[in-house]
């Protein structure tokens, strides 16, 4: 299950059919779900979303359902409202994470990305960093796994980010989506699929285009964003989660194919669930989070 805001909805991701957001969850679903044939998923993720809304009714649906795994991109919208108190806020998420321990869930949570090359964001950098750190420590606290996307470096590239610069594009969440496989331990290709996804830099345009097209987003984009926070408005208002029911990823048919394939290739349905609540295993440290188990061939 994945659980969260307009970043695990999927928004401005829009390679899905028909042109529906995918995102990095689905991305990640689709991935292991061609690995195990009765894999089944959830989407609860709706943009706009907060705190108390992640650790409310979408907390109380994952606990109901007790999925294998469930993936936990919680506070940004908070963090990006004036006046909140990043302590309390820590406390609320730190609640939620021990929930789903308790419930012997594996958790990976997301951590901020790093805002400091977006023109009107960069000055909610400092909050974003302290809330990063804040989860941090409650993943080191509660045994959860987490994957620091302020340590992406491939996350502070403008080809990873849509036009709107506030969600990932199809290249953002692929990149996302690999970093958190290679984390389980069922990596999506070689490690430069998240760590180096492009073989040629950025293009740098030259100041005065910069400026010209800073200010385009800014009438576009930043005006209206900010205009919804200070009124208190969500673009999530009164939308329901896109998959909202746990199902099965595949049909009765694909199903079947491939727990064929993996019958004659002699592998065994994969496992998920390698750092249940209590089974005394700690996750290390690696350098854009903690690390899953040793990939699986």
């Amino acid at each position: 299950m994945a659980i969260g805001d307009s970043i695990t909805e999927g928004m401005e991701d829009d390679s899905g059919p028909n042109g529906e957001y995918r995102g990095f969850a689905d991305r990640l679903a689709e991935h292991l779900g061609g690995i195990s044939p009765d894999f089944r998923y959830a989407n609860l993720g709706v943009r706009g979303r907060r705190m108390r809304h992640i650790f409310g009714e979408q907390l109380d649906q994952t606990l109901e359902w007790k999925p294998d795994l469930v993936t936990v991109l919680a506070g940004g919208n908070d963090v990006l409202r004036p006046g909140g108190d990043l302590d309390q806020l820590a406390e609320h998420f730190e609640w939620g994470i021990r929930r789903l321990r308790d419930a012997g869930i594996r958790v990976v949570i997301l951590s901020g990305h790093d805002t400091g090359w977006i023109p009107v964001l960069r000055y909610y950098r400092g909050r974003i960093a302290v809330f990063s750190m804040h989860m941090r420590a409650v993943a080191e606290r509660t045994g959860t796994e987490i994957v620091d996307l302020w340590a992406l470096n491939a996350l502070t590239d403008s080809r990873a980010w849509s036009d709107d610069r506030l969600h990932l594009n199809g290249a953002g969440h692929q990149i996302v989506a690999a970093r958190i496989a290679d984390l389980l331990g069922f990596p999506m290709g070689p490690r430069e699929s998240w760590t180096d996804p492009w073989s040629t830099p950025p293009q740098q345009l030259p100041r005065i285009l910069r400026r010209r097209e800073n200010r385009r987003w800014a009438r576009q984009y930043g005006v209206p964003w900010l205009r919804r926070r200070l009124m208190g408005r969500s673009s999530g208002d009164g939308r329901l989660p896109k998959r909202p029911e746990l199902e099965y990823l595949h049909d009765e048919a694909t199903r079947a194919r491939i727990a064929l394939a993996m019958e004659e290739a002699g592998v065994l349905e994969s496992d998920y669930d390698a750092y249940a609540a209590g089974d005394g295993a700690a996750p290390t440290s690696s350098p854009s989070g903690t690390k899953g188990p040793d990939p699986v061939d």
